[in-house]
């Protein structure tokens, strides 16, 4: 299970890469808030994910089943193999967005 956001699209205009790393740190800022209340249990993962996810698996409730090795893009995938069952991953970066990553098998 997961729940996506993704960070911004790329914009090749002078200037931008500032505005693309302002949101990405505003955005990340947000999960790691959003961790933190999952974590203390104030909300529900498939929740969140299917209110905020832009994640084509947010209709599952982040859901995105099960996995093996070179299936996911590698820094997604490094993520969810070194988490135990029932553990929420620190916001992670890969080149479809920034991610939570909540492993429930």
């Amino acid at each position: 299970m997961f729940l996506s956001s993704t960070a911004v699209p790329g914009d090749r205009r002078p200037g931008s890469r500032n505005t693309l790393l302002g949101q990405k740190r505003k955005l990340t800022k947000l999960l790691q808030n959003v961790r933190r209340r999952l974590v203390a249990q104030e909300i529900k993962f498939a929740d969140l994910a299917r209110a905020e996810s832009d994640c084509s698996s947010a209709k599952n409730g982040g859901d995105v089943g099960m996995f093996g090795r070179g299936q996911m893009r590698k820094p997604f995938e490094d993520a969810a193999f070194v988490l135990r069952i029932g553990e929420i991953r620190q916001v992670v970066e890969s080149d479809s967005g920034l991610h939570l990553i909540l492993r429930v098998a």
